[in-house]
């Protein structure tokens, strides 16, 4: 072996813990190439693991001493940092379904579907607390996997009209108890942690070159216990996944066929691997000789089982649907009619799933003897890869003064810190204020509230946003989004609504005010519109209600609507022809006369709001002087007043805009046609 002191501040040590060994290597980067210098493997000599997790960090940490001792005498140099990962098999893999209900039709924005994309993360986050409500959970990426539109389903929500979006998301989280005990585990062996990753993602940077992963893939890393599953697109890893059957399951399977203890049994499927007949003694003590066909006879039932079932699990993490290859590492993996079971239930030609080993090394040189390219060495040497990026490694941070571990999969941003302590998402959205529901004329309508502030961010006291991205040790610091005011209208600002209407009496054109009834009483155009009001645009009188309005006694009178002759409850729209006159055979003596009990006011006129005059009989004949626009104005001949009457004595034309407005006020306040008027009043109508 070369002279290697020249590469120590250089070297790089990887550890691959797994269930049934602890693999080492380590190496360094030259001219773009890794160099293995020293490579160990120790079993454990308990069951200290059990998928994946650590059970006795005891344990764990003597067989890490071991290695890292070993390893230390291949390079005659002491290790103190070391980089490592966590098993595919300990993620928790959680699947959402989340509407979002939009307060109306509205064409859908980018910030619309990352909320959605966040409710769905977030709701993910919830179950798995429910679950597990003592163990806290980091999440590792997510993907969505549908997206629906008014409950169809779609590509891409942006840029179409909808009442209400959904998706369905995968979300991936790693247990803080395992991460903890991998850190105390090899902390105890005198190491520092220098670079944390997951083993699908070591396996994938050797397995799957960058630019590889803008297709659809799938990586199958097929251990002792579990086969471990991850998908790319688009250049990133999308989903991780796993089942619980691996290699030992094929062994098992030996075991009981042939009697023998685990590890004859483990013998016996290396040689069908290698093609090689096999003699062995059973339990019994009796000898046997089975050749390689036998052997891939009896275990194929498993193999078919195993890959159906990873079939099934990357169609799920898919979305619903196949890749387009599989790439498959792991001694599992190597067994026969594997690769080609695996295809057929992938529905993709056998060539696209293929056993990754010594090809996906070729920039790898081992300068060690004895070391022999294989696929089991893909993630060891992965993990010592990952070092390079300084990626997917948990980092610190302060957000709202409080310190949490994240871990970094290079496109962390102010969000995922925020859903790591449990900040609500609406909090990091404006809040809208609450809408005004109410029916017109019997229809559903509805005013949303105005939005009120996003939350305020800061990085380091620099103003920053929820896509902001942060590094470790960065202080963040979120005040939650405020809510905004809530919905509010009047009457007369509805667009059905219209100030007054005019009908054609006796062949003159007569202005009068338009009523509005508000859950059956009448109300003016100004009337505050409550939730669950039942309003009512009236676009009519009755032939009464006209006669009420002109004072009109009606008893005496003969009329007639659009020339036929009218019943008092008869409808008239805007511009009716109605006629009236006297009886020819009425006396003076015989029209009634209505006494007033209505108490007078300090003016001397009575009283009366403007729903009472659309009703009101008791004709009182007076005159009261009003100021309009400065000008004294006479009112007379009716019984009471509003403030349209002003119209009949007061040359104003409301036929011609002379704005986009009219204003209309009786001392000083704002008020319409309807606004009843006393003695003394000062009036103004002007076009603004």
């Amino acid at each position: 072996m070369p002279e290697l002191n020249k590469y120590n501040d250089k070297l790089v040590f990887g550890l691959d813990i797994g269930t049934r060994s602890i693999v080492g290597s380590v190496g360094y980067m030259e001219k773009n190439r890794f160099h293995v210098i020293a490579h160990y493997v120790k079993e454990h000599e308990t069951r200290a693991m059990l998928d994946g997790q650590i059970h006795d960090i005891g344990k764990v940490s003597e067989t890490i001493s071991k290695v890292k001792k070993e390893l230390e005498m291949q390079i005659q140099a002491p290790l103190k940092d070391v980089c490592i990962a966590a098993a595919g098999r300990v993620l928790k893999t959680i699947t959402v379904h989340i509407d979002y209900e939009l307060p109306a039709e509205q064409q859908i924005n980018n910030e619309q579907v990352y909320s959605l994309d966040l409710m769905g993360v977030e709701k993910a986050y919830d179950i798995i607390r429910e679950e597990d409500s003592d163990i806290k959970f980091y999440c590792v990426g997510y993907t969505v996997i549908k997206y629906y539109l008014n409950d169809y389903m779609i590509t891409n929500l942006e840029g179409h009209k909808a009442k209400k979006i959904s998706a369905d998301v995968l979300a991936t989280f790693l247990p803080e108890d395992v991460v903890d005990g991998l850190y105390t585990a090899v902390e105890e062996a005198d190491l520092n942690v220098a670079n944390m990753t997951l083993e699908p993602i070591a396996a994938i940077n050797i397995a799957i070159p960058q630019n590889y992963r803008l297709l659809n893939i799938a990586l199958v890393d097929v251990g002792a216990g579990t086969s471990d599953i991850s998908i790319t697109k688009d250049g990133s890893i999308i989903a991780y996944g796993m089942i619980p059957h691996a290699g030992d399951e094929l062994t098992e399977t030996l075991v009981s066929r042939y009697l023998v203890d685990f590890n004859t049994a483990e013998t016996i499927k290396r040689a069908s691997v290698l093609n090689k007949q096999i003699s062995f003694k059973d339990i019994m003590g009796l000898k046997q000789k089975v050749s390689p066909q036998e052997v891939r006879e009896t275990y194929a039932p498993t193999v078919e089982a195993m890959t159906r079932e990873i079939a099934d699990k990357i169609k799920e993490l898919n979305g619903g649907k196949s890749v387009s290859a599989v790439f498959v590492v792991g001694g599992g993996g190597k067994v026969s009619g594997f690769t080609s079971s695996l295809a057929g239930y992938l529905d993709i030609p056998e060539e696209r799933v293929a056993l990754r080993g010594a090809e996906v090394l070729t920039e790898i040189d081992f300068i060690r003897e004895g070391i022999k390219k294989d696929p089991l060495l893909v993630t060891p040497i992965g993990i010592c890869l990952s070092f390079y990026d300084q990626k997917n490694n948990f980092i610190f941070v302060h957000i709202n003064d409080e310190r949490i571990k994240l871990y970094d999969n290079d496109k962390l941003t102010v969000t995922d810190a925020a859903m790591q302590i449990g900040f609500p998402n609406e909090d990091l959205f404006p809040k809208r204020g609450k809408e005004l529901e109410f029916t017109v004329n019997g229809e559903k309508r509805m005013i949303r509230g105005l939005p009120g502030e996003p939350a305020i961010i800061t990085i380091n006291g620099e103003p920053a946003n929820i896509h902001s991205k942060i590094i470790k040790n960065d202080r963040i610091y979120i005040t939650e989004s405020t809510m905004g005011t809530a919905a509010e209208a009047t009457i007369d600002r509805l667009p059905e609504y219209k100030n007054s209407m005019t009908f054609i009496i006796n062949g003159q054109s007569v202005i009068c005010p338009c009523f509005v009834q508000v859950n059956g009483e009448l109300k003016p155009g100004d009337y505050s519109i409550s939730s669950g009001d039942a309003i009512e645009i009236l676009n009519y009188y009755t032939v009464e209600q006209v006669l009420r309005f002109l004072d009109i006694e009606y008893d005496s009178m003969n009329i007639r609507l659009n020339n036929r002759t009218a019943l008092l409850g008869d409808l008239v729209y805007e511009n009716f022809n109605l006629d009236f006159e006297a009886f020819p055979d009425k006396t003076e003596d015989e029209i009634p006369v209505y006494e007033d009990d209505t108490e007078p006011s300090e003016t001397g006129q009575p009283e009366i709001s403007a729903a009472e005059a659309f009703h009101d009989t008791k004709p009182i004949n007076s005159a009261i002087t009003v100021i309009i626009n400065n000008t004294p104005v006479i009112l007379k001949n009716k019984n009471r007043y509003i403030f349209v009457d002003i119209l009949d004595f007061y040359p104003f034309d409301t036929s011609v805009a002379g704005g986009s407005e009219l204003i209309t006020t009786i001392n000083g306040e704002r008020c319409d046609f309807t606004g009843v008027i006393n003695n003394g009043d000062v009036l103004e109508i002007y076009w603004k």
